[in-house]
């Protein structure tokens, strides 16, 4: 006979860098009902703005996106966006 799988474990100290400034890309549960096309799982990145216990809000280039910290799914440090090249005339 197998033992029944342990609960999931609260992770203290997880994602000691959701600090503000950081920015980072989190992977995190949605209600398929109110995603267009039935997604149950959604990504932010940008900068963090708050985090807190219990949310983390996260400033995309669409806005302000805050996500329960129970919902988080994975979440990642990523570096800085990569600078813009300047536009080169076209040949002739």
């Amino acid at each position: 006979m197998t033992a029944p799988p342990p609960p999931p474990a609260v992770r203290p100290g997880w994602a000691p860098f959701l600090v503000p400034g950081t920015r980072v890309v989190l992977r995190h549960a949605i209600d398929p009902g109110a995603a267009p096309h039935g997604e149950t799982r959604s990504d932010a990145l940008g900068t963090v703005q708050a985090a807190d216990a219990d949310a983390v809000t996260i400033m995309t280039r669409r806005g302000e996106v805050t996500v329960l910290r129970g919902l988080v799914l994975a979440a990642k440090e990523v570096p800085p966006p990569p600078r813009r090249r300047p536009r080169t005339p076209p040949p002739g």
